[in-house]
């Protein structure tokens, strides 16, 4: 409760603090708290009219704050929780407002990431973070839109490739660092661009050990490559990506609560992608194609055999868009999404769905704007779906009202379908059903924006979610497994399983603060807390679900002065207790947590030298049962720009 408290001074004061500051100031500049974004609708618009609750980070937030990875980033931005289960995001769980993990869309470019395997991988995003030009972070059910796995939320990232507005001239970036857990990290960005091509490579290297385990050391290596090229002529932007991701990592724990877990897990991602742009006047097409190849390979231990796994994502979407007139525009498109599976524990599936959807944005007045959709897809496993949204903003001088309801919906992934379903004498661990039906539920929003000045921001939102057929897993006897004919007698297992009737209510605060103070100084603050109430009608909670924070506070803050830049990120997580077996490492029902960046900026902020402290308090961390983080993690190292 401390925490908390020191948690909501510090905001107040920093912000008031700032505040007057800025007032003292007689060069004052504003950095815009209403972005154009496209997550709400897949139209551009401003933020404030959507009637969603957005955040935006660009790339220069990215370079000055205390992150080497995406999944890393996520974890200290407003609203979102990251279940962290090695460093250097060897593997992160994402979810928002009380949901799963699976329950968390991730689109790079226009395409979805999310794995067909699994939603544990969500987190491996195949680009490095010198690419990224912004991520909008839509916090509730947009299923409307983007489809299945769009129920907490919705993270989109814009990669400077295929970003709209390229800046033209050639720039380079090496970063290198090095420092406790013999850490070792090197990066690599070079692009080219001129009015009508772009091109782009990049690369990143990662060493690192982790806290000591078990019969084995813990460790995460990663390796990455990406190559992107775009092309502008007369009306069309066509862009295209190859990517490849590698990590190798100590699992210990990660999937099951043995002492002889000994397990080490390595993860290869093969992406491509291709989008095609024409705009003329007021018509607009959009073209997204785009094929994702992963490779898990998992070994229990040195002596057992592995799960290997071989998913293919294969997607089409395209998007017709026209301003009809000043106070209305529409959107129509289709989609298809193939997902296939090979694997030794999981056998060969093939997955296919097909969408067609309408968005329409309609401003009744200068103040009162709507946005609207309606999707319906069918799903070869799950029949034929038909999914509504509709979003309302309305403006009153420094207030913005929000209001929103829709519809949402999840296919289950093939872990959940299939898990440990071709092999023979399983005796404990999560056992896959392959009658699981489609979870859907209704949401519902209300917020206040307010906005009493050009540098701060306030937000507020309640909201509901009634789900149905939620799937997660539930400890299950070996008496009522549904299919006993792989399994062991008296074994423990969780099944996966719809949970029915699972109700999840909040309120969230955020606060946002860009102000530059005069040519040189500036300072920055986004933080949020969030408050989560989650129930069930048909008994105690099943195990991802009860994992869920009651409260959540994270914060990224930063000051520059002349050539130095010192920031903060850091979080507040408060959960109920769980306990796997008693040699292992309870999860951590409440923890704080803090990192700190130090930059010094040479010949015109080209140059730049870091230090790095992660968990700066050295506070013991667990979040997830068996899996304890590192402890204070210092570090240090160069970055040059040309």
């Amino acid at each position: 409760m401390r925490k908390i408290t020191f948690f909501a001074i510090a905001t107040t004061i920093f912000s008031q603090t700032t505040a007057q500051q800025a007032v003292m100031s007689s060069k004052q500049t504003s950095t815009p708290l209403d972005p154009i974004t496209v997550t709400s609708s897949s139209i551009e618009t401003r933020a404030s009219k959507t009637g969603r609750n957005i955040t935006v980070i660009t790339a220069k937030d990215i370079a000055q704050l205390p992150v080497r990875t995406p999944d890393e980033l996520l974890r200290f931005l407003p609203g979102i929780d990251v279940q962290t289960r090695g460093a250097l995001g060897a593997q992160s769980d994402i979810s928002m407002r009380g949901g799963t993990f699976q329950q968390v869309l991730v689109i790079l470019d226009g395409l979805r990431l999310n794995d067909p395997n699994t939603g544990h991988f969500s987190g491996y995003i195949p680009v490095v973070l010198d690419e990224i030009e912004r991520i909008e972070i839509l916090k509730g059910a947009s299923s409307g839109i983007f489809g299945s796995d769009a129920v907490g939320g919705v993270i989109y990232i814009t990669t400077k490739s295929f970003a709209k507005q390229k800046v033209e001239g050639k720039r380079g970036i090496i970063q290198a660092a090095g420092g406790d857990f013999g850490l070792l990290s090197s990066s690599g960005y070079y692009s080219v661009s001129n009015p009508t091509h772009h091109l782009q490579i990049s690369a990143l290297r990662n060493r690192a050990d982790g806290p000591k385990q078990r019969g084995i050391n813990g460790y995460m290596q990663e390796d990455a490559f990406s190559f992107a090229l775009s092309k502008q002529k007369n009306n069309w932007q066509t862009s295209f990506r190859s990517a490849y991701n590698e990590r190798e990592f100590a699992a210990q724990n990660f999937y099951t609560s043995f002492v002889s877990d000994t397990a080490v897990e390595k993860v290869k991602i093969f992406w491509n992608q291709f989008n095609a742009n024409y705009q003329k006047n007021k018509d607009q097409l959009a073209i997204y194609a785009g094929f994702k190849n992963t490779e898990d390979n998992y070994r229990f231990s040195s002596v057992s055999s592995a799960n290997s796994s071989f998913s293919n994502l294969f997607q089409f979407n395209s998007v017709y868009t026209r301003m009809a007139t000043e106070q209305t525009k529409f959107s129509l498109g289709a989609q298809y999404i193939g997902r296939n599976i090979r694997s030794n524990d999981r056998g060969r599936h093939t997955v296919n769905q097909f969408a067609v959807y309408g968005i329409v944005q309609h401003a009744f007045t200068s103040r009162f704007n709507t946005n609207a959709s309606l999707r319906t897809e069918h799903t070869e496993n799950a029949g034929w779906m038909l999914v509504p949204q509709v979003n309302l903003s309305y403006q009153l001088n420094q207030l913005q009202f929000r209001a929103s309801a829709g519809y949402a919906y999840r296919n289950a992934d093939f872990t959940e379908l299939y898990n440990n379903y071709n092999r023979t004498g399983v005796r404990s661990g999560s056992i896959g059903n392959p009658n699981l039906s489609a979870e859907r539920s209704m949401n519902y929003e209300l917020g206040i924006d307010w906005q009493p000045n050009s540098f701060g921001k306030w937000s507020f939102s309640l909201f509901s979610r009634d789900s149905r057929d939620l799937i997660d897993w539930s400890l299950t006897a070996y008496a009522d497994m549904p299919r006993k004919e792989n399994l062991v007698v008296n074994g423990n297992y969780f099944l996966a399983k719809n949970q029915n009737r699972i109700t999840v209510s909040g309120l969230e605060l955020d606060y946002m603060l860009e102000k530059k103070l005069n040519e040189q100084n500036a300072i920055r603050l986004k933080a949020g807390l969030i408050w989560l109430n989650t129930e069930s009608k048909q008994g105690p909670l099943s195990f991802y679900l009860s994992s869920a924070p009651k409260f959540l506070a994270n914060f990224s803050t930063g000051i520059k002065v002349k050539n130095l830049d010192i920031s903060f990120t850091g979080l507040y997580k408060s959960r109920a207790t769980q306990n796997g077996n008693a040699l292992l490492v309870p999860l951590s029902s409440e923890y704080f947590v803090m990192n700190s960046k130090v930059n010094l900026y040479f010949n015109k902020v080209k140059h730049v030298l870091f230090l790095q402290a992660d968990n700066l308090l050295n506070q013991s961390i667990n979040d997830f049962v068996g899996t304890p983080l590192p402890g204070r993690w210092l570090q240090g190292g160069f970055r040059f720009i040309f």
